[in-house]
């Protein structure tokens, strides 16, 4: 890239969120407070920039303490020997001006494997503060499987107490670092 341009995570106007299916029959939300993330890119040209993110596994936070231990535990992140999850995207694909598809790796619990997700660009601002900023929206789904959070309890009625599938989203802002 020649006139390359590094953008960090502003994790004051950042969120990183996922949706898990209970009972099978409503979604419950967390979060993960505590993340950084970059992105090496052509000036403010993002097609085939490229991003990286880490997340600190132990600030998942569901508004349910017990919920948030049992996360922490072995039987989900296992946070005392895998302190973080870690993406390096591999693709960063412009599809139009606004939408983008972002292939990456994304590892959990020393289980790497390949995702993809849906980005949509939302533009670049300056702040009142001069600080020029790019913003970004994410979603796409995983199968927590696939990265050996196992745990779950059969129902009475039939199904699971938590689905396999697990919604993630993000709102992403970034500074252009001088």
């Amino acid at each position: 890239m020649s006139n390359t341009t590094t953008w960090v995570l502003d994790p004051t106007h950042s969120e990183i969120l996922f949706k898990v299916k209970h009972l099978m029959i409503t979604n419950v939300k967390g979060e993960f407070r505590t993340f950084s993330a970059s992105i090496t890119a052509n000036g403010a040209d993002f097609g085939m920039a490229a991003a990286s993110a880490s997340i600190e596994a132990s600030s998942v936070f569901t508004n349910n303490a017990d919920r948030d231990m049992h996360l922490r535990s072995a039987d989900f992140f296992d946070v005392e020997n895998f302190p973080a999850l870690t993406f390096k995207g591999v693709e960063f694909k412009k599809l139009d001006d606004e939408n983008y598809l972002l292939r990456g790796l994304l590892t959990i619990k020393g289980v790497e494997k390949e995702v993809s997700l849906d980005v949509e660009f939302g533009g670049v601002n300056k702040d009142p503060w001069g600080n020029e900023k790019a913003g970004f929206s994410l979603s796409g789904r995983i199968n927590r499987k696939d990265w050996g959070l196992n745990w779950n309890a059969a129902l009475e009625t039939g199904g699971v107490l938590v689905s396999d599938e697990v919604k993630i989203s993000a709102e992403l802002q970034f500074i252009k670092q001088a």
